[in-house]
């Protein structure tokens, strides 16, 4: 399985609170599409998954001094797993 469909995991305070509902949030190639990332998941982490949610997210205006510049787009997923499976980071 390629492993590089998923890039890495967001973890903020909203990610943090989803993971007690079992729902586990990563950055996935732009690329992928639902079923190749729930299989990407299975087989990596060992676990199975209920139903996949993804979401392209926009780049937005940044500027640093004088000059401006546009943060990267990314496509993210968010992850339900069936009951009784966990991921530790």
């Amino acid at each position: 399985m390629n492993y590089e469909i998923i890039k890495a995991p967001v973890v903020t305070e909203k990610t943090n609170n989803l993971a007690s509902e079992n729902v586990y949030v990563f950055k996935v190639d732009k690329k992928a599409n639902k079923t190749q990332i729930k299989q990407a998941i299975e087989s990596k982490f060992g676990v199975k998954v209920e139903s996949v949610n993804t979401v392209n997210t926009q780049s937005k205006k940044r500027r640093v001094g004088k000059y401006t510049g546009y943060t990267s787009s990314y496509k993210k997923a968010y992850v339900k797993l069936k009951e009784g499976s966990k991921i530790e980071f």
